[in-house]
């Protein structure tokens, strides 16, 4: 772990977490086919660099950076989870950042879409049931370790919901009760999240339900009865035929001013105590980095 600042009393905390491996690289593979393997799989460690300087801190905010693993091939998938191991491992130091600093309020900039659950986890057991969540995604994120897709980041939302591994679920300090998770800007999903959704009781918006205002969402939040809402942003609930930002490409979501919009409400009306920036995959500077590898500078060229 590297850190600025001390941990002692912090009030904000700003979470750099690149993890990757909560993204199985099948799908890494069939949703950006013009990126090589390791690169590819690896792309949200560039992602959440370049999240760390479009993002800078607050003079408020302490960093702290998860220490996450580098490339591997052939990572195995146990009981239904790719990559098991390194998930737990990289949860468990990011709990015991956040255990360590005890953070009134963060800000997590990832990674793929798990990232969430650590730091949402750590103010449900602050905040109790005065914490509501809106998770800004295409997908809801519902999948079971025992559902056709293995990635873990698939089932961030069933962890934070109490469903899912039993030593993920043992390691979290607190789960949230589905009455008080929105999905917002959902439009795409796998059969087999769409019955955990309607079990868990999850509330769902639709981009036509948001795109021209906030106004549904709001009225949920005001019949949670919470004054406190953490918000995860998944870049790929913008609409894709606008621009891409994530791994994958789905048309039909929320636009970049609905996105602003939302936000921005919800920090008029409730007290936004965090927000995730996960699944930023950035497409250009990968091929780019790609490209530069195979390139012989002057300076090399004694080398």
């Amino acid at each position: 772990m590297t850190e600025k600042g001390t941990a002692a009393g912090t009030t904000a905390l700003r979470l750099l977490w690149p993890q990757w491996q909560g993204a199985g690289p099948e799908v890494v593979a069939a949703l950006a086919p013009e990126l090589p393997g390791p690169l590819g799989q690896t792309g949200y460690s560039l992602g959440t660099g370049i999240l760390d300087l479009l993002v800078p801190a607050a003079e408020n905010q302490h960093t702290a950076v998860v220490p996450v693993a580098g490339y591997a091939q052939r990572l195995p998938a146990d009981r239904g989870i790719y990559a098991r191991d390194a998930v737990l491992a990289q949860l468990r130091a990011a709990l015991s950042i956040l255990e360590d600093h005890d953070p009134q309020r963060i800000t997590t900039l990832g990674g793929e879409c798990s990232v969430s659950v650590a730091p949402f986890s750590h103010l449900a057991a602050r905040y109790g049931d005065d914490l509501a969540v809106v998770w800004l995604d295409a997908h809801p994120d519902c999948t079971l370790p025992e559902s056709n897709y293995n990635g873990y980041h698939a089932m961030a939302v069933s962890h934070l919901t109490g469903h899912g591994d039993p030593e993920v679920l043992e390691a979290l300090p607190a789960v949230i009760d589905p009455s008080r998770i929105a999905l917002a800007g959902l439009h795409g999903w796998a059969d087999d999240e769409i019955p955990n959704v309607a079990a868990w009781g999850l509330r769902t918006f639709t981009p036509s339900d948001l795109n021209e205002g906030p106004e549904n969402l709001l009225a949920w939040l005001e019949s949670t009865g919470c004054s406190r809402v953490a918000i995860h942003l998944d870049v790929d609930v913008i609409d894709s035929n606008d621009i891409v930002f994530g791994l994958g490409m789905e048309p039909g979501g929320l636009t970049r001013d609905a996105v602003v919009r939302i936000i921005g409400a919800l920090h008029e009306t409730a007290d936004v105590v965090a927000v995730t920036i996960a699944e930023y995959v950035p497409r250009q500077a990968i091929a780019l980095q790609e490209l530069l590898g195979k390139i012989k500078f002057p300076a090399q060229q004694n080398a």
